[in-house]
């Protein structure tokens, strides 16, 4: 394109954005102040409203004109809430367009001989007041076309049916709010020059979401079709979790308005993750999924003092459980008291009466459920019998002023029985509140007995212990619909069976790398799958082969420690940069030396530096090795990551981050000796390394580099 054509391209561009920039801010104004209309005019048809409505049921005929207004009222009050939900919709997407109101352009031909559309595309989706498409949402079905990387004649499903177009052009955008800064056009859409651009402004202390530079292989993840259970397996660097989260935001767009954050989990690997990835979505103008680590999922599930343990529990003693569960009766030994506040409230005897009742069900599952029914409504007749008591009205009446206050808005001073109770019964609900939690979580079951009985054995795991709680009272969140396992290689059968049965009803998104699989005991790709598949029926899989966070000659240097045959198939799209620096070192003197002016070259250079050692108990050592001379942060799992300067971190805090700078600070023979769960945990360490790489090794360098 000449010089003359290219400006004239920009300017109009230039000009575009203008405009539409002028429309988002009146949009959004209009958005405002439709929203103070609604709420102006709610409040006036409210006062009205209650002016008018006469509440009386004196007659039958007067009962059904009452109820009849009452419902009047809420359907007016439900479209004020309607109307105000929708301008809310909109100024959220104004707010996120409004930093970049677009990131590309496509020019579709639908059908010969008709005039070719043009159609921007953003990160939320806008009409202006003639519902004429502004800004094109990432994730509508068209803007596909923009991410299969296809010039010419391509194709996109839209409400089920294949839309054939041609794509004339692909132009792509740099630009912040209404200034254009650059573009680039691509006759062939491989080579992706905003990917590029965006991979040369390096890492920041937070993930950036990648809605402009989704790559091919990245979208087949992030629009793949909702199946019950989706395997991907990408190296490290390919931006699997970059994915997963904008996986999360396309389900949210698909399923607008039916499905809420609170229904998707995000299980994280560590609690500085989390805080890494807790800005895309929100950015994006969606709200944040839950976001757990397994510690965080499985310890209110436990009972109170009893700590998580260790989590590579065998398949086998899971499986075990099943099977004596399906032939299981209960004893009274297996059942306790519900004591709150000193007070028996139900005793075990009676909850095995109650379990008598339902003798010709099987102990599981439906009988528990049934149980827990009949004795909540048993512990609330004796909450009822308690409320009527004078005893408890004294209890309440010595209670003080601001107490009293607190529980009932006003003094204690009921002027008939049935006052008296409704406010006892308040009071009694606090007062036993942890007993109402204990019947919700069916802890009238003694699972340790159960156990003892059951399998011969005390003394479970944790994870065994809630696995059996599951097979007897069905124990589980049904109301999850997506649960996305981040660095799923992280884990065991055990834990995974856990999940799986727990997320009993939920779609599940499983990431993860196998070979940076760094604890022993975990599950192999393929038992994962296995799990899986026993759990629900078949299990689809994609691979992300392509390295974005490291340069070429870092990636090559990974991917040489990766199982014979995968390396051929690993590509990095980072541009170059200097290649890795080994340092071996004779003795220690010498290799403490070499480490402190690699921290202090590190430093000088700026940007973010991590020291990455194997495990915690190194970091605090090595930090203390440096001296006051080379100052460094050690980086704990209640940190967030720091935008810049150096900080020293145990490998599996930083799985799953990146930094401009690592400092390997031992690599030897010692440290990486030739296992293959040395050769996994080296990979890791390497490939967190975006620009540059340093490795020193205290001694002879271990035999995985060796060459």
């Amino acid at each position: 394109m000449s010089r003359e054509n290219a400006d004239a391209v920009f300017a109009a561009e230039q000009a575009h954005l203008s405009e539409t920039y002028g429309k988002l801010e009146k949009i959004g104004r209009d958005a405002l102040a439709a929203m103070d209309a609604v709420a102006a005019q709610a409040a006036e048809d409210k006062k009205n409203m209650a002016d008018e409505l006469a509440v009386n049921f004196a007659t039958w005929d007067d009962i059904l004109e009452t109820h009849a207004d009452i419902v009047a009222m809420n359907n007016i009050i439900e479209a004020h809430d309607m109307a105000n939900s929708v301008q809310a919709e909109r100024l959220r997407a104004v707010e996120v367009l409004l930093r970049e109101p677009y990131f590309a352009k496509i020019v579709l031909q639908f059908k010969e001989g008709q005039p070719a559309k043009e159609l921007y595309i953003g990160s939320a989706g806008v009409s202006d007041e003639n519902y004429r498409r502004l800004v094109v949402d990432w994730r509508s079905p068209v803007a596909e076309v923009y991410y299969n990387q296809t010039m010419g004649p391509t194709s996109y499903v839209a409400d089920g049916r294949t839309i054939r177009v041609d794509l004339q052009l692909r132009r792509q955008f740099e630009i912040e709010e209404d200034r254009l800064i650059t573009y680039f056009d691509s006759d062939v859409a491989i080579e992706d020059k905003l990917l590029l651009a965006s991979l040369a402004r390096g890492r920041s202390a937070h993930m950036q979401a990648i809605t402009a530079t989704i790559q091919r292989e990245q979208n087949l993840v992030v629009r793949h079709e909702d199946v019950p259970v989706l395997q991907v397996a990408g190296i490290a660097g390919s931006g699997k979790t970059s994915v997963l989260m904008q996986r999360i935001a396309y389900l949210f767009y698909q399923h607008r308005g039916a499905l809420d954050p609170t229904q998707v989990y995000l299980i994280s690997p560590n609690p500085v993750f989390g805080r890494y990835i807790d800005r895309v979505l929100p950015d994006l103008g969606e709200r944040n999924p839950e976001i757990l680590t397994w510690e965080e999922f499985l310890s209110p599930l436990l009972p109170e003092g009893r700590g998580v343990g260790e989590g590579d529990v065998p398949l086998s003693r899971l499986r075990a459980i099943d099977e004596a569960v399906a032939s299981f009766e209960f004893a009274r030994t297996d059942f306790r008291d519900i004591v709150s506040a000193g007070v028996r409230l139900i005793g075990g005897d009676a909850v095995e009466k109650v379990s008598a009742k339902f003798a010709n069900l099987p102990a599981g599952p439906h009988r528990a459920t049934l149980m827990g029914e009949e004795l909540t409504n048993r512990l609330t007749a004796r909450l009822k019998s308690l409320a009527a008591q004078e005893s408890t009205h004294d209890e309440i009446a010595s209670l003080s002023v601001d107490e009293q206050l607190r529980l009932f808005g006003e003094v204690f001073d009921p002027q008939s029985d049935e006052e008296a109770r409704s406010l006892a019964m308040t009071y009694l609900e606090e007062k036993h509140a942890d007993a109402l939690a204990a019947m919700a979580s069916m802890d009238w079951l003694n699972v340790d007995r159960v156990a003892a009985r059951l399998l011969g054995r005390e003394g479970l795991t944790s994870v065994e212990w809630v696995y059996l709680k599951m097979a007897l009272t069905g124990l589980g969140n049904p109301e999850a619909r997506y649960v996305m396992i981040d660095e799923a290689q992280d884990y065991s059968e055990g834990q995974l069976a856990v999940l799986a049965r727990y997320f009993r009803r939920a779609h599940f998104l499983l990431l993860g790398d196998p070979n940076q699989a760094i604890f022993e005991g975990t599950a192999t790709w393929d038992e994962m799958r296995a799990v899986f598949e026993q759990e629900r029926g078949a299990v689809s899989s994609c691979r992300l082969m392509t390295s974005y966070r490291s340069t070429p000659a870092i990636t090559d240097l990974f991917a040489r420690l990766l199982p014979e045959g995968e390396a051929m198939e690993v590509a990095s799209v980072q541009r170059e940069a200097p290649a890795p620096e080994v340092i071996v070192c004779a003795g220690a003197e010498e290799w403490k030396a070499a480490l402190a002016d690699a921290v202090r070259v590190a430093r000088e250079a700026g940007g973010l530096t991590a020291v990455i050692v194997p495990w915690k108990s190194d970091a605090k050592r090595l930090a203390k090795t440096l001296g006051d001379a080379v100052s460094v942060t050690v980086l704990g799992e209640g940190d967030s990551l720091p935008g810049a300067g150096i900080v020293v971190v145990p490998l599996a805090l930083a799985k799953g981050l990146e930094f401009d700078r690592v400092i390997i600070p031992d690599a030897s023979a010692r440290a990486f000796p030739e296992t293959d769960l040395a050769r996994r945990r080296l990979y890791t360490t390497l490939s967190r390394a975006t620009r540059h790489l340093t490795i020193l090794s205290n001694g002879e360098i271990t035999e995985l580099l060796a060459h």
